[in-house]
């Protein structure tokens, strides 16, 4: 067997002096490398747990990428565009599309006996996808949504049907205002969800494209914007700029160009907020790794200063200043790769106890969840132990160099 790895073997497994200096040394310095590593798992599986249910979110009210006539991202009005052969085309033949759909916003008031509201409806059509809407439904259910016809349903929020007392199944009048004045529509609620994602919760509401279109006075091939969903994030950049150079010579029947937008420019404070977290997590990761390291690093230095009789004696017989170096730093690696098992498992026991539990709650009007998520993502934890391993060996070379400095002679009568 190769001498520094047996010897660091014997050191690290050896009961028999009489002093037991390197047990609790070598348990501090463990423990110190668990915590360390275990903090580190928690905060970045909940800070992937957090920002990919909030985008999750986001995305599911409006999408990967917005496509608008240019003037309404100049203003706070909107223009229609007309949905043609030649946006199918394009989007039907782009890679990396999974689905589109079309939308159209009008303002307005709903309004009952006691109290009164400002919304936003959306108008969907048979294109839209549900998906989102539905796992965050909570009472009733989703009208099948069309663009030919005013079924007269709609789907309000909880945080609408708190406000205005509202159940499923009650119908009440929503007030608009256009070129020809006021006009009122009655709807029936058909259906109530809640994200707890308040910027679209308290204002957001379901209907049909129809009826969106005829309050605005549009066409039937005239919408307030297409919506395009992506089979992966990674490609929003680069796809984004596909279909803005694709669309950059079509006019719109305004004579303005179309736009296209990803979710980050649509909704600039949430994506920041999200790229926040990430500077504390790294923050927090290299906290962590500094208390490993010197955790690491006091407790070879007790080891080797126990271990000065050893040394000398491994001097006296022959044995290289290198050997004996190469013999601490694999014990420093048999300590610290047993701190990262034990971490793990705390670190993973505590975010699947969170993850099938849901132990810890949270206010969701401040963080948009009512319990706090959390992700596991196995190549990313793989890395943090590889690194976390290497970064302490690499540190646990310099106190290693101390050994040089024993004397064989002097040694002897170091205890």
């Amino acid at each position: 067997m190769y001498l520094p790895l047996f010897l660091a073997n014997k050191i690290y497994h050896s009961n028999s002096n009489h002093k037991k200096v390197s047990t609790p040394a070598i348990t501090i310095a463990t423990l110190g490398v668990a915590i360390g590593i275990a903090v580190m798992i928690v905060s970045i599986c909940v800070v992937l747990g957090f920002k990919h249910t909030i985008r999750d979110k986001v995305i599911g009210f409006g999408s990967h990428i917005t496509i608008t006539d240019s003037l309404s991202t100049l203003s706070n009005e909107q223009f229609p565009i007309v949905f043609n052969d030649t946006i199918q085309k394009l989007l039907k033949a782009t890679p990396g599309i999974k689905q589109f759909q079309r939308y159209t916003y009008k303002q307005g008031i709903l309004k009952t006996n006691s109290d009164f509201l400002g919304v936003i409806l959306k108008g969907v059509g048979q294109d839209y996808d549900e998906t989102f809407i539905r796992e965050n439904l909570v009472k009733g259910e989703i009208p099948k949504f069309s663009d030919k016809e005013n079924q007269g349903k709609i789907v309000i929020s909880q945080y609408m049907a708190d406000k205005l007392q509202l159940k499923v199944g009650q119908r009440l009048y929503a007030y608009f205002i256009n070129e020809q004045g006021v006009r009122t529509r009655r709807f029936l609620i058909s259906g109530i969800y809640q994200t707890n994602l308040s910027r679209f919760d308290d204002v957001i509401c379901l209907t049909d494209l129809y009826t969106c279109n005829k309050l605005n006075g549009w066409n039937n091939n005239q919408v307030g914007g297409i919506e395009v969903t992506l089979d992966n994030f990674t490609k929003l950049p680069t796809i984004t700029h596909h279909i803005n150079k694709k669309l950059n010579t079509t006019l719109n029947i305004n004579g303005y160009r179309y736009n296209a937008m990803t979710i980050k420019e649509m909704n600039p404070q949430i994506f920041s907020w999200l790229d926040l977290m990430d500077i504390n997590v790294w923050i927090i990761i290299a906290l962590m790794i500094a208390v490993a390291c010197v955790s690491m690093i006091s407790g070879l230095l007790i080891i080797i200063l126990e271990r000065t009789q050893m040394i000398g004696i491994l001097k006296a017989l022959g044995a290289h200043n290198r050997t004996i170096r190469h013999t601490f730093i694999y014990l420093a690696t048999f300590i610290v790769g047993r701190g990262l098992f034990l971490g793990d498992i705390l670190g993973l026991g505590i975010v699947a106890l969170q993850r099938y539990t849901g132990i810890v709650k949270l206010n969701p009007q401040i963080y948009y969840v009512n319990i706090a998520p959390v992700e596991i993502n196995l190549p990313f934890i793989i890395a943090l132990n590889l690194i976390t391993l290497g970064i302490c060996i690499f540190i646990m070379i310099a106190p290693s160099y101390f050994i040089a400095k024993i004397h064989p002679a002097k040694s002897m009568h170091y205890e």
